[in-house]
């Protein structure tokens, strides 16, 4: 699943609702074209929104899964746009977003824009009508920004919604001083991780190699899945992995029961899981926001998560090689071979007003993507734009994560819950593994998955 709900330290109740409060562009100060200052940071040229017309005290309301703490530097990268425009931007995140979006566009109720985090939701809404094509002007930024990244947007051969964030998922948390003082090495093999899983569970006693966490409100289990996909990019193949998403091989096929077998191993064994606490169950009742936590308090040494994460250590917690947390590459079956998993949002418009049009066109852009860098510290700043200035992020964890998505050695693959059908990779499939943690065994799970796929 993809970014998403996926943040937090504490969970917040209800909506965050956000306006950025909307100033006129200024000239610059040389007598040149017009530009706007985000504080002091940075400045943009506002000229390919003026084609748009005057937008001055329009709205615009964005609705999306990014709540705290990773809203507030989304919201801070409007900014210029704002300045340029004097559109006002309403933020809403919602931690019931892939829940409740389809219901207000069923009721009339749509966002002007949406932050999809799967294709395949958006392919499920196009169905609907309710969604606009992209203007040309976003077409012509992501060709030239993100083309590789363009089909996912796609649906039957019409353009609609724009990369915006990108994220890598296979990564493992884990303290750089609790290795050390072990003596524990970084594995560089799936047979190395779990034969380290079993000396951590051997020589721990109350601390556990692994925590885990996959409640996330409407959106429970999805942490699970991206277990199960990114296993599957290594014990199957990207091929296998590409037929299991397309369907074109049975949820239930033995490749995917290998991946799920293997999985198993950590997430469904007793003595590897769950450090801080409790048994395999209380997996399903721990949110993934407080999921890896125990890495700080010393009671667990790992916890597989996206990139993202970052953003729910406390503040002030120090990240990277020599701090207090940082994150290794989930290894693969053979250190000659680099499968990476990832997700991202995908901006999608249920409006076609020229203010919105507008808006579409800035968050597709270069200067968009660089302001993101330059308004977030604390991880989850990447986007899919390749034009943007990887000098500008701070955080270690988005270098790591650049690094990876940009990485010749590597065989990325988008996440595959998130490309399958919404009834499906946000329905069954989170259901599905959230019941396979309780208890339900592999074949029954797998099994009630396939069954669910759409005729």
């Amino acid at each position: 699943m993809a970014l998403y709900t996926k943040r937090r330290i504490a969970a917040l109740s209800g909506v965050l609702a956000v306006a950025l409060t909307a100033t006129a562009c200024g000239s610059s100060s040389d007598g040149g074209g017009d530009t706007a200052e985000s504080g002091s940071t940075s400045s943009i040229d506002c000229a390919p929104y003026t084609a748009f017309g005057d937008l001055k005290g329009k709205t615009v309301t964005v609705y999306t899964s990014i709540t705290a703490p990773e809203d507030a530097p989304h919201i801070a990268s409007y900014q210029p746009f704002v300045d340029c425009t004097g559109v006002e931007i309403k933020y809403e995140g919602s931690k019931e977003f892939e829940a409740q979006l389809p219901v207000r566009v069923k009721g009339g109720n749509a966002p002007d824009i949406a932050y999809l985090p799967q294709p395949g939701l958006l392919n499920t809404l196009v169905q609907t009508g309710a969604i606009k094509a992209a203007p040309p002007e976003v077409a012509a930024n992501v060709d030239k920004n993100m083309p590789d990244w363009k089909n996912y947007g796609t649906v039957d051969g019409t353009f609609y919604a724009a990369p915006l964030g990108a994220n890598v998922k296979s990564f493992v948390w884990y303290s750089p001083s609790a290795f050390a003082d072990k003596g524990y090495e970084v594995p560089t093999t799936w047979a190395d991780l779990l034969a380290l899983s079993e000396k951590m569970a051997a020589e721990g006693g109350d601390v556990k190699p692994w925590c885990a966490g996959i409640e996330s409100g409407d959106a429970t289990g999805w942490p699970a899945t991206d277990w199960v996909e990114d296993v599957m990019l290594r014990t199957a193949g990207a091929e296998t992995y590409d037929k299991w998403v397309n369907h074109e091989i049975p949820f239930n096929d033995p490749a995917v029961a290998t991946a799920l077998a293997e999985v198993g191993k950590i997430l469904k064994n007793d003595k590897f899981v769950n450090g801080g606490f409790g048994d395999v169950k209380t997996i399903a009742s721990t949110s993934f926001q407080d999921a890896g936590q125990p890495i700080l308090d010393g009671t667990c040494y790992m916890h597989r998560q996206a990139s993202f994460y970052a953003a729910n250590w406390p503040e002030g917690t120090e990240v990277g090689p020599e701090g207090e947390v940082w994150a290794f590459y989930l290894p693969s079956v053979d250190s000659s071979s680099k499968p990476v998993l990832g997700g991202g949002e995908f901006t999608a418009a249920f409006a076609d007003r020229p203010e919105v049009k507008a808006f579409q066109t800035y968050l597709s852009s270069v200067e968009w993507a660089d302001e993101r860098a330059k308004t977030c510290g604390t991880g989850g700043c990447v986007t899919a734009n390749k034009n943007a200035d990887p000098s500008l992020l701070k955080n270690p964890v988005d270098k790591l994560s650049a690094e990876a998505l940009t990485d010749s050695a590597a065989t990325f693959r988008f996440d595959g819950s998130d490309l399958m059908p919404g009834a499906v990779g946000a329905g069954t499939f989170w259901k599905g593994m959230t019941d396979w943690i309780i208890g339900k065994d592999d074949k029954a799970t797998l099994d009630f998955i396939e069954q669910s796929w759409p005729k």
